[in-house]
């Protein structure tokens, strides 16, 4: 015996002039800190890289991070890292290291 396809019935009020439904509203997000032109803490790198220093929960970091723009606002990508203070000093004391290894590759 083949199997029955249930098919969805419409209803008079599916096909109303009432036109398009609304659009279901989105739950509100985490909204993302933009990159402000005036932000004394950012430095623009190359492109659209741009090295920040930001608090997050409570703790200074350094946020090496890609930006793209939407509505001509830029915003932070998910491309980049965020350093410690501690890592950020390792990394600094590791820059004349870093160049040598740069020169011969």
């Amino acid at each position: 015996m083949p199997k029955e396809k249930h098919t969805k019935k419409r209803r008079d009020s599916d096909t109303s002039d009432s036109g398009p439904d609304p659009e279901p509203k989105s739950k509100p997000g985490v909204k993302k800190p933009k990159l402000e032109k005036d932000d004394i803490n950012s430095w623009h790198l190359e492109g659209m890289r741009y090295a920040k220093v930001i608090n997050f929960r409570g703790k200074p970091m350094v946020d090496i991070r890609e930006f793209y723009e939407a509505d001509g606002e830029l915003k932070p990508g998910r491309k980049g890292i965020c350093l410690s203070a501690s890592q950020w000093r390792k990394l600094e004391g590791l820059t004349s290291e870093i160049d040598e290894a740069l020169k011969k590759a």
